[in-house]
């Protein structure tokens, strides 16, 4: 019997829904993970527990795709490192620190920092439009940390949420330099570089956290939100289930439905929603100048990834990093990275 083949409006609302639930799920994470570090547990150890938890359960799918160890080496090897290491690590010690909206929002400027990579570094034209992308971006973080007066936040809590845009910087300059793999080759498959990322990522942080000297107990006890005791291990089981199994998970397969404009407007949904709920949740109010700056960091971020490209010299012009790494008029982008959601780099 002939199956119709949906359309691509049907494709397109199909995968509208996926990537809405992918942002929805990693914009709750830092609000969940937030009072198990309050009630003892370490930055370090929340880390490792939800990407060892959610390695565990994505083994399946590590043996599915275990041509990508010796295929893709160092494409899983920087996405554990910096992708789920370090951009979780920084991530959670920050909002340890800071309100969950500021310390993702600060992580928002990862785009902004390539392009400055790009231009700075690599000495390669980037369009006009990007480099206002990156004024907005850096002028809503001057609002949003409030530098008039002398940082209205920690200093240490912004210095790890910078960290932790840093290292999704670090993941995009490693996909662009050496992990494409030779001709011939498939693109790595994004489900498995997931994986294997969680994987190699639970394994490092196995020997910085230590995990056998945590504090187990915790686990077994209650965890206070806004004044709301909630089972410890409910908080765990939201993080490894929903804020990152199912998070990356309907996040690939929304990027399959998707122009990579549509997905890059629906990722910056994760501050919002991050925000807003870190203000119901945790009340986490922000001020009027954390909303603005908020806006302007988003808007930024946008326009740095999206820009259109301004042709030099037969260059390809570097806009930004953009969600789905895949050739453009722009010239190829880290063709190692498949078509990895912009949510799959983020905590």
């Amino acid at each position: 019997m002939h199956q119709s083949t949906p359309s691509p409006a049907a494709r397109s609302r199909v995968g509208l829904i996926l990537a809405l639930t992918s942002a929805l799920a990693f914009g709750g994470s830092g609000v969940v993970a937030k009072p198990l570090i309050e009630a003892g547990l370490a930055p370090l150890h929340v880390t490792w527990l939800r990407a060892a938890g959610a390695a565990v359960l994505l083994l399946p799918l590590a043996w599915r795709y275990r041509r990508l160890v010796w295929e893709r080496p160092g494409l899983l090897a920087g996405f554990g490192l910096f992708a789920v290491a370090g951009v979780q690590a920084c991530y959670f010690a920050a909002i340890s620190r800071i309100p969950v909206g500021v310390a993702l929002l600060i992580e928002y400027l990862g785009p902004a920092l390539l392009l400055g990579w790009v231009r700075f570094v690599q000495r390669r034209p980037v369009s006009r439009a990007a480099g206002v992308g990156v004024v907005l971006a850096v002028t809503g973080l001057a609002f949003v940390v409030e530098i008039w007066a002398g940082l209205g936040f920690d200093a240490i809590g912004i210095l790890l949420a910078l960290g932790a845009a840093f290292c999704q910087v670090g993941y995009f300059v490693l996909a662009d330099h050496g992990s494409a793999g030779g001709e011939g080759k498939p693109p790595a498959e994004p489900a498995g570089v997931i994986a294997y990322g969680l994987l190699f990522g639970a394994l490092l942080l196995t020997v910085v956290a230590r995990p056998w000297g945590m504090d187990w107990s915790v686990l077994g006890g209650s965890a206070s939100m806004d004044g709301r005791e909630v089972p410890a291990l409910l908080l765990l089981g939201w993080i490894v289930l929903v804020a990152t199994v199912a998070a990356y998970l309907t996040g690939v397969l929304a990027v399959r439905r998707l122009s990579p404009q549509v997905a890059g407007v629906i990722a910056c949904l994760e501050a919002v929603v991050a925000t807003v709920l870190a203000w119901v949740v945790l009340a986490e109010h922000l001020g009027a100048a954390q909303v603005v700056g908020g806006t302007l960091v988003l808007a930024g971020a946008l326009i740095a990834q999206r820009s259109a490209p301004r042709p030099a010299a037969g260059e390809p012009v570097a806009a930004g990093p953009g969600p789905l790494p895949a050739p453009t008029e722009e010239g190829p982008l880290p063709a190692s990275t498949g078509d990895l959601p912009t949510a799959a780099r983020r905590p």
